[in-house]
């Protein structure tokens, strides 16, 4: 998942760009001493200083690194724009980011009722429940991840989610079909190692010791020396 850094302060200058049009301001008049502001344009004036406020509070914070002051900040800014999906989406990814798995996957659950073939918020969802351990829910997620992207990866994941639900004949499918892809000759994935360290593999040793999993649960033999050594030095749990 991405970092949220310092540049997601463009995101808040967007925000202010789009509740003021890029266009040049009307001409208005001279307040003459003593002569009273309309209240709509008080109010308007008050808005635009509290969402400035907001803004600066948040990046004074992510400066100094109080994530919590931050998290507070925007907080605030999605409750004067609650139908701004990227404030809503940046908050989901900061729990995300700081393992605060459950807050994550309500936000992101919330922006699927808007935006259900979001991209980005699937494959968060899917990836806090699958921190959760989840397994159905992040399963339910890669699938329609997979279903908008036809992403490799996506699928990859509910080849070895559905193996840790018992689904095997899913996953024996998904595995199948992921050996028949091309790109999947030049992609890695990081797995632990057999002392739990984090290591890169070719993409297809890990779809062989998969199949070698899938072949033991159903009883047979495994006939590649290549998935043995593979079933030895990974675990299953994939953590990329």
């Amino acid at each position: 998942m991405r970092k949220v850094s310092i540049l997601f302060f463009t995101l808040v200058v967007v925000l202010a760009q789009a509740q003021n049009p890029a266009q040049k301001p009307a001409q208005k008049p001279v307040q003459k001493p003593g002569q009273t502001v309309p209240a709509q344009d008080q109010t308007q004036q008050q808005v635009d200083r509290l969402t400035e406020h907001f803004v600066r509070k948040n990046s004074l914070a992510n400066r100094w690194n109080d994530a919590e002051v931050a998290r507070g900040a925007l907080y605030d800014l999605i409750a004067e724009y609650p139908g701004n999906d990227s404030l809503i989406y940046a908050l989901a990814l900061d729990y995300y980011n700081n393992q605060k798995y459950i807050s994550c996957v309500l936000i992101a659950q919330d922006l699927l009722t808007r935006t259900p073939k979001n991209v980005d918020v699937l494959q968060m969802a899917a990836s806090g429940f699958e921190a959760l351990n989840l397994n159905d829910k992040a399963l339910t997620n890669y699938e329609s991840l997979y279903l908008q992207t036809n992403n490799s990866g996506a699928l990859y994941k509910m080849a070895f989610l559905q193996y840790e639900l018992k689904k095997y004949v899913e996953s024996q499918t998904n595995v199948d079909i992921l050996l028949t892809k091309p790109d999947i000759e030049t992609m890695k994935v990081t797995l632990r190692d057999s002392e739990n360290k984090q290591k890169d593999f070719p993409f297809k040793v890990s779809l062989l010791n998969l199949k070698g999993l899938l072949a033991q649960q159903a009883g047979g033999q495994t006939k590649s020396g290549e998935i043995k050594v593979a079933m030895q030095r990974m675990k299953r749990r994939v953590v990329f």
